[in-house]
């Protein structure tokens, strides 16, 4: 095998492991992966889905996510994991597998979020502690496109649920249409172009499984919506819709050109033989 067709190879694992985000198996009689392989859960079993030939598990280990004014970290790492069959067209994930849901924290919290100063005395600062969940918000594009189309809503929750439970920017009917690349962006001005980081391959902890490390996928083309659904409770019955505060304070919508993301990703690839 070629380092193109294996870098062509990890694109379908990466484009596979977002589909994971939307595609799920369904449940059936669940295996364990044989012992030195347990990293691989989340591919499924022959019985779960006969189609898959190939097992991975992706891990994004850090970069961040800028939409308007707010920058937010990649601190907790995000794992995608799964299964696909030979072409790369078909995705499925054991229960175990999929992607996980991980809560990053957003700077300035629900006060840098709305400006509202005031909220400190009604909550407390721990109440008022923002985080970020990336989600689906359709499906990707095809999986050996370089860039990689996702499209995704950020879920904006709080300890308290000060926000509510269906605060979002981006939605299904305007999603945040990222175009992931390890290569080169031409993004719209004021942004400038980025490149990524193709990965290093190497043997891992078994001869049979591909290693595919520090590898940086980057996105800086594309626009995000104004927010929706956020709405403020006082007194735990006085519902307030403060789209337009999060908006105002965020500088969203933004255009194209004015966002950024940077994602440092690993990844393992074996072929399902070897796990079950």
């Amino acid at each position: 095998m070629t380092l193109s067709s294996i870098h062509s190879r990890l694109l379908v694992v990466l484009a596979a492991a977002i589909a994971a985000l939307v595609l799920l198996a369904p449940a059936a009689s669940a295996k364990e992966p044989k012992p030195g392989y347990t990293q691989f859960a989340g591919c499924p079993s022959p019985e779960e889905a006969s189609f898959v030939t190939i097992c991975f598990r992706a891990e994004i280990t850090g970069g961040n996510f800028k939409m308007g004014n707010k920058n937010v970290p990649i601190e907790k790492p995000i794992i995608l994991s799964g299964g696909f069959d030979t072409s790369g067209e078909k995705f499925a994930a054991s229960p175990k597998g999929g992607l996980i849901p991980v809560k990053q924290k957003v700077p300035g919290g629900v006060i840098g979020l709305t400006g509202l100063t005031w909220l400190l005395e009604f909550f407390g600062s721990e109440a008022l502690t923002l985080y970020a969940v990336t989600e689906a918000a359709g499906l990707p594009g095809p999986p050996l496109a370089d860039p990689l189309s996702l499209p995704i809503r950020v879920h904006l929750e709080t300890p308290s649920g000060v926000l509510g439970k269906t605060c979002y920017v981006g939605s299904f009917t305007e999603p945040i249409k990222l175009k992931l690349t390890t290569g080169t962006t031409n993004p719209p001005p004021p942004n400038v172009p980025i490149t990524g980081t193709p990965p290093t391959l190497e043997e891992g902890a078994a001869p049979e499984i591909l290693k595919a490390s520090n590898a940086v996928y980057v996105d800086n083309s594309f626009a995000a919506p104004g927010a929706n659904g956020c709405v403020l409770t006082l007194f735990g019955f006085i519902p307030i819709s403060i789209n337009g505060l999060v908006n105002s304070s965020s500088g969203l919508p933004s255009p194209a050109g004015t966002n950024e993301t940077k994602q440092n990703t690993n990844a393992e690839l074996v072929d399902r033989t070897f796990v079950y």
